[in-house]
């Protein structure tokens, strides 16, 4: 995370090398509490509140401007707090990096539309072959706006799968993260940890 911006800190009394450090750390799974324990080891006390923070004041997503050949629409269900919630993620195969997250109450071809919408504006997709599983919402969308698009059940589909059962696990294993929390906090995790995906691989 060589390009991590942290100007939000600016007035932050944490060295920026264990800053950056706490960041990566949660993403790649560890709890906020042993996150704050490494810091510990440093000698710099701070709250798990704190590093939560920090990790969403930095608003980290992942680049515009990519021109994927082949990418995958997937939606899964995670559960947050004690209501279900669905994740959708758009993934490149051939990089398997993310490219675009959202993070919905339910899923419509209405909110389909919207999270394409979204993307189109971010990649350039003309291109693209879509990779659909058989979701009745996504296909729909796709053939409104054009896209070429495939139903593939298994092949480069494993992609974005894997990905959705590894965000599952670590949402388990840092589910002090979303503790009493709202979706949209939950959402700027996601879109963090979607941009540090690439170097957690």
């Amino acid at each position: 995370m060589d390009h991590l911006d942290l100007d939000f800190v600016e007035w932050e009394a944490t060295p920026r090398l264990l800053l950056k450090l706490s960041i990566q750390l949660h993403l790649a799974g560890l709890s906020l509490s042993n996150t704050v324990f490494i810091l510990d080891i440093f000698g710099v006390k701070r709250a798990r509140s704190t590093v939560h923070n920090w990790v969403h004041n930095a608003d980290l997503q992942p680049e515009d401007g990519r021109s994927p050949d082949h990418i995958t629409v997937d939606e899964t269900v995670i559960q947050l707090n004690d209501e279900q919630y669905w994740l959708y993620a758009v993934v490149d195969t051939q990089t398997n990096e993310w490219l675009h997250t959202k993070l919905r109450p339910t899923t419509t071809t209405v909110f389909d539309h919207s999270f394409l919408t979204e993307f189109n504006e971010k990649h350039d997709v003309d291109d693209a072959v879509f990779l659909v599983n058989d979701s009745k919402s996504v296909q729909p969308a796709c053939y409104q706006y054009g896209y070429d698009f495939e139903y593939e059940k298994q092949g480069s589909r494993n992609a974005a799968e894997r990905i959705s059962r590894e965000v599952k696990r670590r949402i388990v294993c840092i589910s002090n993260c979303f503790s009493s929390t709202e979706a949209e906090t939950a959402d700027d995790w996601l879109r963090s940890f979607s941009f540090a995906w690439k170097q957690l691989i």
